[in-house]
Order: structure tokens, then sequence, then C-alpha cells
């Protein structure tokens, strides 16, 4: 592996035999284990569930940091998450930090900002078999900014409802305004 990434260090123009790249094949490697970590992960690892014990009404953790790789251009985008759902009170509820457990299991690999928001509501109706689920996701791309048209303050809006949230309108409305 450290042989393709000194040929990538040569492609664009550099020595690599020069003091600062010698160890930079070492590094790029070693950042690409937390990059793209959710590889190695599922989210049945992490969803550990309680019961909901009657509790009918929107969680929602907002403002959760992301960072991720766009799979076009293998160039960083990041930015915050905002995710809920409305348990069945019947159901199950998980701990808050699995919110964002589970957001990094899908932010840390190759990705496109909507299939991350798909896929996080996905494992939540999956796991938890809750009434709605949503994720909206607030990201800057790298990919416009530093090259393409560089856009530098563009900001990509992107939601995945499921459930209650796409079907009745007033708890999507009440979501919108928790997360304002």
């Amino acid at each position: 592996m450290k042989s393709e990434i000194k040929k990538i260090l040569e492609f664009i123009g550099e020595d690599v035999t020069r003091e600062g790249l010698i160890d930079t094949p070492s590094r790029v490697i070693k950042s690409w284990g937390k990059l793209y970590e959710g590889y190695s992960k599922k989210p049945e690892d992490i969803l550990t569930t309680f019961s909901a014990d009657g509790y009918d009404q929107i969680i929602l953790l907002k403002d959760i940091e992301l960072y991720s790789t766009c799979e076009h251009h293998m160039i960083p985008f990041f930015g915050k998450a905002h995710i809920a759902y409305l348990p069945d009170p019947k159901g199950k509820i998980v701990g808050i930090s699995k919110l964002a457990r589970l957001l990094e299991i899908y932010a840390r690999r190759l990705q496109i900002q909507e299939r991350i928001g798909e896929q996080v509501t996905t494992a939540l109706m999956e796991f938890l078999q809750p009434k709605g689920a949503a994720c909206i996701i607030e990201a800057q791309h790298l990919c416009m900014k530093a090259r393409g048209v560089e856009k530098q303050n563009s900001i990509m809006i992107t939601s995945s409802m499921k459930g209650v949230f796409m079907d009745k309108p007033s708890a999507k409305q009440e979501l919108l305004q928790l997360i304002k």
C-alpha cells in the first residue's frame, strides 16, 4: 500500500525522498483507519435498545458534527446532522450517543451526503421500529469549494424522512421547529 501512495505523490510532482514526505505513506494509511472506519462497523453492533416505557414524543439529537469523504472526488465534506425519531410508546429507544455513533458508521466511508441520511433513517426504522425517523444534514463540500465551481459559501442540505415525519405534516413541522 505504501508503494501505491508513493506513486500518487510522484504523480502529482512530489519528491518522495524529501524530509517532509518520507513518512507520509505510513501517515496516510493510519489516517485512513479513522476516516474510513465505518466499513468495519455495523448498526446492530451499537444500537442497544431500551423500552420506551410509554414515551411517544420526538427524540432529537441536533448539531452532530459530521466528517465524510466524497466518493466522486475523494475529497472531504463536513458539517452537521440532526437525527430524530418518534418512538412507538410500546417500542424501543436508544441511548442518545448511539445516534451519533450510527451517523459515524455511515459518514466514515466514501459517501454522498444523500445516502448517509437515508442509511441512518433506514437503520433507525429497522432496529427501533419507531413511528418515524429523520436525518437532516447540512454540509460543505471541498470538492465544490476547492475545485470545480469554487463556491465558498455554499451549504448543501439534504433530508431523509420516514414514517410520520413524511406522512404527517404536523410531526414534520414540529421537528423542523425543534431543529431551528
